[in-house]
């Protein structure tokens, strides 16, 4: 099975560039940042909703909790959201004019209804297309976010536990493994 591409830091750029001159740039920028600083299923960002993201008094949550309605496999997950993507959150919630509601979609398609998981896939497909990044998918930016955690020395469990996999395994076929990776690994023999 043919995996999604990982991203390099010059394709984000990439994609960023794009995504600041074409419509909607707030909400394709928080989008592409979910998948790209939390891991997130394009799946589960289709499925979330501002309260999910916006807590009461109006911060940012530092953890989203997905019900099992709004996750592979039907099980419930807690998505760590890091200082960097709790402030990306906060810059697109700022581009509102009025606050919505707690129910409405975070991620609205320009009809401001919930995207389908589907329909959100094929956006991020023609972002990256758009950018000339041709190889990417919707899973590009999670297989990202586990592969450079990995690269930084993160335990398999821990990126097991972010990615909300059962088993490792599926964990690992995640990481990327290239030449740059492997010449750093021997350097620490």
């Amino acid at each position: 099975m043919k995996q999604a591409q990982v991203l390099t830091e010059r394709d984000k750029q990439r994609v960023m560039s794009h995504v600041a001159k074409g419509s909607y740039p707030a909400r394709n920028r928080a989008m592409l940042m979910l998948s790209w600083l939390a891991g997130m299923r394009v799946g589960e960002i289709a499925a979330l909703k501002f309260g999910d993201v916006i807590g009461a008094t109006g911060e940012i949550r530092a953890q989203i909790q997905l019900s099992a309605e709004q996750t592979k496999g039907s099980e419930a997950r807690t998505v760590h959201v890091s200082t960097q993507l709790q402030q990306e959150l906060r810059n697109y919630i700022n581009n509102h004019d009025t606050m919505p509601d707690a129910q409405s979609a975070f991620i609205p398609s320009k009809t401001g209804k919930a995207f389908s998981a589907n329909g959100l896939c094929l956006r991020f497909i023609q972002l990256y297309n758009a950018a000339g990044i041709d190889k990417a998918t919707s899973h590009s930016g999670r297989r990202t976010f586990i592969t450079n955690l990995a690269n930084k020395g993160v335990n398999v469990r821990v990126l097991a536990a972010l990615a909300g996999h059962k088993h490792i395994g599926t964990t690992q076929r995640y990481i990327d493994l290239n030449e740059e990776v492997l010449k750093a690994a021997v350097e620490l023999a």
